[in-house]
């Protein structure tokens, strides 16, 4: 008995129904978004630090020198994500507040180590307050677990960037 042969459909004479680009919305990239929160959170944090006396670069050394217990110049400034030339006008209020301490390097002549002093922890205090905050809010409708996910990749993304 011969098998038959599969009929052959026709061609469709109906037009696509493939939704026009302009009617949907494509999903932001990631880079997008996560340059987008970048802005959102240094606006938020520099309009919430400043009645507690800190700008957001001063908030950023306060915190890197807390983490570290002291830094040079050129290290706090890399970590706190603004130029050596920058860091100096900072560093130079900060110690001026005495929030800071500025010192020689024993063991390199053109180094000056930096370290937080009593005031300057203080006043981190404070900036970590109201940061706590803006991240309370950013995270309120997150899972712990999913939190820890988020802080994890975002750590990572940083790492892969940086070689």
């Amino acid at each position: 008995m011969p098998t038959k042969a599969p009929a052959k459909k026709a061609p469709s004479t109906t037009k696509s129904t493939r939704v026009s680009p302009s009617r949907t919305r494509a999903r932001p990239r990631l880079a997008y978004l996560v340059g987008s929160l970048d802005r959102v959170l240094r606006r938020r944090m520099t309009e919430a630090l400043t009645p507690v006396g800190l700008t957001l670069a001063q908030f950023t050394a306060l915190s890197v020198l807390d983490a570290r217990g002291e830094a040079s110049n050129a290290q706090l400034a890399e970590r706190s994500f603004i130029t050596p030339q920058s860091a100096n006008e900072v560093m130079s209020v900060m110690t001026e507040r005495n929030w800071i301490t500025r010192e020689p390097d024993p063991n390199h002549g053109r180094i000056v180590v930096l370290r937080l002093t009593d005031d300057g922890r203080r006043v981190l205090r404070l900036g970590m307050e109201v940061v706590r905050t803006i991240e309370d809010q950013m995270v309120k409708d997150i899972e712990e677990n999913d939190t820890t996910l988020v802080q994890n990749y975002l750590e990572l993304f940083e790492r892969n960037l940086r070689g």
